[in-house]
This record gives C-alpha cells, sequence and structure tokens, in this order.
C-alpha cells in the first residue's frame, strides 16, 4: 500500500502539539480542510471535509507522542502524526496511507496543508493566542 509522510517543525511544546491533535472535536478551529465534525461513538468520528465526507476511527494513541486512525470514505485508509523534539522545536510528522499510487502527489499536498494548519494553530497558542479569536484561514 503507497505511504506518505511529510513533516514540519512546530516552534510549540510537544505537549500543546498533542492536545490539539487529541481534541477531534477542534478540528474545524484550525484544520484547514475540516468543515464539521460529530462524534459517531468514543473514538469515531464523522468529518465533513473540503474533499468530502470522512469516517476516522482511532487506532493508537502515545500521548504527546503519536496518534493514529483508520479512514474510510475517502482516498486516505490511515491517518496519523508523529511528534518528536528537536531542539527549541518538535518534528511533526503526518503520514497516509492511500490504495490509488496516482494519488500520491495530491495526498503529499494535502499532508502538507494539514502540517502548516497544525503548525499555524500551534504556534498561535503557544504565543499566547486566544482559540475563541482564531481564524484558521
Amino acid at each position: 500500500m503507497p505511504r506518505i509522510e511529510r513533516k514540519v517543525d512546530v516552534k510549540a511544546s510537544q505537549k500543546r502539539i498533542f492536545e490539539i491533535l487529541d481534541d477531534e472535536a477542534q478540528l474545524p478551529k484550525w484544520n484547514i480542510v475540516v468543515n464539521e465534525i460529530t462524534q459517531i461513538e468514543p473514538g469515531k468520528w464523522d468529518a465533513k471535509t473540503t474533499v468530502g465526507p470522512t469516517i476516522a476511527t482511532r487506532t493508537e494513541t502515545v500521548p504527546n507522542e503519536k496518534i493514529s486512525s483508520k479512514q474510510e470514505g475517502g482516498p486516505i485508509t490511515a491517518l496519523g502524526y508523529i511528534l518528536k523534539p528537536k531542539g527549541d522545536v518538535v518534528e511533526a510528522t503526518i503520514w497516509a496511507e492511500f490504495e490509488d499510487a496516482s494519488q500520491e502527489s495530491i495526498l503529499g499536498m494535502a499532508g502538507e496543508v494539514f502540517l502548516n494548519s497544525l503548525k499555524k494553530y500551534a504556534e498561535y497558542l503557544e504565543a499566547g493566542g486566544n482559540p475563541d479569536e482564531y481564524k484558521k484561514k
């Protein structure tokens, strides 16, 4: 199965970044492609995105280190984030598995968009920004 990985350095604590990722209900606040999200059951979410609906089911949680989920309804079959301290920053990696190898380029670009959304929001909060005043666009 094809897989992509993208990385970005984030000037925020590993704990803060993990807390953002761990709170699926807040995805529409910061993730540029998520417009709405509804919890189906614990660990399972229905996301309305700019590319269509997706059901995400959490498959792994390692506090402050990584989160993974199974994805249904879109081109991605599995998705995850890995956080590693790197000096004064945290290296955030997004990875995704998918079935159609011809979509590798577009999914790589989508991964970069997801990471940049995360970076922007985490750094905003780290600088003392009010989450209720955050504008993701």
